[in-house]
């Protein structure tokens, strides 16, 4: 029993401003309750004696114990009635009324009222501007919602209560059933992680679905997801697919890792499956609620219709399955099975005069084999062809080799009952056959999900110290960037840079280029300019000789293009072999919901043009780095692609996870970009680096 089981599956529900006004939101609640709920409905208000023919009670104290408390009084009196529930020792609250945080000041100042009371009384707080909640176990309906939900093993939360009520008219017209459903409201006190929290200790709810618009604490929802679903899968719809985030952000990192992409890297992460429609969500809901996971991708198709067969196949090779490739002993069972003119070949077509014996058959045989981990059974209907015989045969093949089959029995009526007999017994149907790929492939997705293992992140010994005195710096900046003048920060974390020095001197910089073997690279250093070689900015293989010339070059140049940069000096650095590396990027932006979003990819002047990147929320282990490096498109050119050296790929692993421990270890590191990170076969350097801090966050 988790900590929300009463919020649930209370014995006394009091609806705190009940009415039997018509149109009233109190009325609407109350009748719910009646009509419907197992345990007692206690109606609270000081203006009425009786309500719907239910004694009314003035206050809470006067009233029978109370488990849940549902609040539908005006904006003004919530928060008196929200803290005598309180006092009465109710510790689950539903707060129906609006009128707080999204409508401006006023409210906002209400409901940070609100939640000091929750905190006062420790009150599990669902609201406000909720709908409401439902239990389908007890048969409670406390929302002003008119529908309610038929019994069901998937349990379901949304940031809408419209969206609530439009979900559960469509959902009893398919007959798909629930068992907890909570509106979020304003998420004052509860949020969209405690109840994945509590759903999944819950071994009644198979499935977690929802609608999401934000995300509150990115972190924690992260962290407890990932728990969650080793066993329990969560679905999730998430509005707001918008690019929007990243135009104010001032980094190369900020600029490819915008909201949409941080939300798609955390939910990844999580472990949560993300539909992109509403019809998608309770296809993989369908399927992951009744069906076991299939042990490999491998699809078998089995159809008496052609066109269908291919619209199935080329679903499966859109998808992450593949089409299994039958052993020798399957397409000979199925030779001697078919009729002569059948496809016995993956889809296996059994043609038009298909009867349920040859659709058994064939599924039989199909599933019988091992490189077939799942099957869809695909029909069109026929005169001989019984749907309500094939659904029985689908439940037998099901349970007999425990592989997820699900179906597409094509048509309207003649479907119905089947599809009902298919529903008893945890099989979906789909009209479109597109759409039962898509529900193996959730179960398949969710496989994987399950069996991962993702390592603690390593902890390297490093110098915070030295850092935090680097990153002070940023106090005497007026937009509090820092540059190359704070490579510092990188060493002291253990991230290799060349040897070199910034000097404010043609005759300094010609002792630093003295000191290092060969020619150098010298770079102007100023926090107002972010691209240094596009003015000219750059020198590359500076004799010591030229030194001098070039160090006022570079200064000249800078004046030019911008009177008024701060010229912070030159550096003067040792020159890599970059013809036997890679250039890539390692950095960090902080996003308002999931914090520290790493990204990886390849670097240089390539960065924004090819954003060819990987993303994952800090702090990560060696795997989830490792896999960062592997997921970019130039991870060839590390490995040694056409006859180049291999690079260093463990030093640029290792360089991933010390940035991890760096933004975790410091808040206050808003943006940071290494760019590039030079990684060839001797090991990783560090060329550049640019970082915004928040002065204020430092400790």
């Amino acid at each position: 029993m988790g900590r929300l089981s009463q919020l649930f599956a209370p014995e006394t529900v009091a609806v705190v401003g009940a009415t039997d006004r018509e149109g009233a939101v109190g009325r609407a609640i109350l009748e719910n309750l009646r009509d419907d709920f197992a345990g007692e409905v206690v109606p609270v208000n000081p203006n009425r004696e009786a309500v719907l023919g239910m004694t009314c009670y003035p206050d809470v104290a006067s009233a029978p114990s109370v488990d849940l408390g549902v609040v539908v009084v005006p904006p003004p009196i919530v928060v008196d009635s929200v803290r005598e529930l309180g006092e009465a020792g109710v510790r689950n609250v539903v707060v129906i009324t609006a009128g707080f945080g999204e409508t401006g000041s006023e409210g906002a100042a209400r409901e940070r009222d609100l939640r000091s009371v929750a905190d006062e009384f420790d009150l599990n707080l669902v609201g406000p501007n909720s709908l409401g909640v439902m239990n389908t176990a007890v048969d409670m309906n406390a929302t002003f919602g008119p529908e309610n939900a038929l019994e069901g093993s998937v349990s379901f939360m949304s940031q809408s209560g419209a969206f609530i009520t439009a979900v559960l008219d469509w959902a009893n017209d398919q007959g798909i059933g629930f068992r907890d459903v909570v509106s979020l409201g304003n998420k004052t006190v509860l949020d969209e992680t405690d109840f994945v929290r509590e759903w999944g200790d819950s071994e009644e709810t198979d499935v977690i679905i929802g609608y999401l618009e934000g995300i509150d604490d990115g972190r924690d929802f992260i962290d407890t997801a990932s728990e969650v679903t080793d066993e329990t899968p969560i679905v999730l719809v998430k509005s707001g697919r918008t690019e929007a985030g990243a135009s104010a952000a001032s980094s190369h990192t900020g600029a490819i890792a915008g909201s949409e992409r941080a939300y798609e890297t955390g939910l990844e992460q999580a472990g949560v499956l993300r539909a992109a429609s509403v019809q998608e969500l309770f296809d993989y809901a369908r399927a992951l609620s009744g069906l076991p996971v299939p042990e490999t991708d491998g699809v078998a198709v089995v159809t008496n219709a052609g066109g269908p067969g291919v619209l199935t196949t080329d679903a499966i090779g859109d998808s992450g399955l593949d089409m299994a490739s039958f052993t020798d002993e399957t397409i000979d069972a199925l030779a001697e099975a078919m009729p002569e003119e059948a496809n016995v070949y993956n889809p296996i077509d059994a043609i038009g005069d298909a009867d349920v014996e040859r659709f058994d058959e064939a599924l039989d045989i199909a599933l019988s084999d091992p490189n077939v981990g799942a099957a869809v059974v695909v029909s069109a209907p026929t005169a001989v062809l019984d749907y309500a015989d094939l659904a029985e045969v689908v439940i037998e093949r099901t349970a007999e080799y425990g592989k997820p089959v699900v179906t597409s029995m094509m048509g309207g009526a003649r479907s119905r009952a089947a599809e009902e007999t298919l529903r008893e017994s945890g099989i979906p149907n789909y009209f479109d056959p597109a759409r039962a790929v898509s529900g193996l492939d959730a179960l398949s997705t969710y496989r994987d999900i399950s069996e991962r293992s993702v390592g603690e992140p390593a902890t390297f010994d490093v110098d915070r110290e030295r850092a935090r005195e680097i990153l002070e710096r940023a106090r005497d900046r007026d937009d509090n960037r820092l540059g190359v003048e704070s490579m510092d920060l990188l060493e002291a974390y253990g991230i290799p840079t060349p040897h070199g020095e910034i000097v404010d001197d043609p005759g300094d910089a010609r002792e630093i280029a003295a000191e290092i073997d060969g020619d150098v690279v010298m770079k102007i250093v100023s926090p107002d300019i972010s691209h240094k070689s596009d003015i000219g900015g750059v020198a590359v293989g500076v004799a010591d000789a030229d030194v001098p010339d070039t160090f006022e070059d570079l200064v000249a140049r800078a004046r030019n293009y911008q009177p008024d940069a701060r010229i912070l000096g030159v550096q003067v650095q040792e020159m890599l072999d970059l013809e036997a590396s890679t250039e890539t990027i390692v950095g960090m932006n902080r996003d308002p919901q999931f914090g520290p979003l790493l990204l990886f990819g390849l670097g240089g002047i390539f960065v924004e043009i090819l954003e060819d990147t990987s993303v994952r929320v800090a702090p990560i282990g060696e795997q989830e780095a490792r896999e960062m490096v592997d997921e970019i498109q130039a991870a060839p050119l590390l490995r040694g692609a056409r006859g180049r050296q291999p690079a260093d790929v463990d030093g640029v692993v290792e360089t991933v996870q010390r940035l991890s421990q760096l933004v975790t270890d410091f808040p206050a590191i808003l943006e940071l970009d290494i760019n590039p990170l030079v990684a060839g076969p001797e090991g990783v350097q560090a060329i550049d680096l640019r970082l915004t801090v928040d002065t204020e966050a430092l400790e």
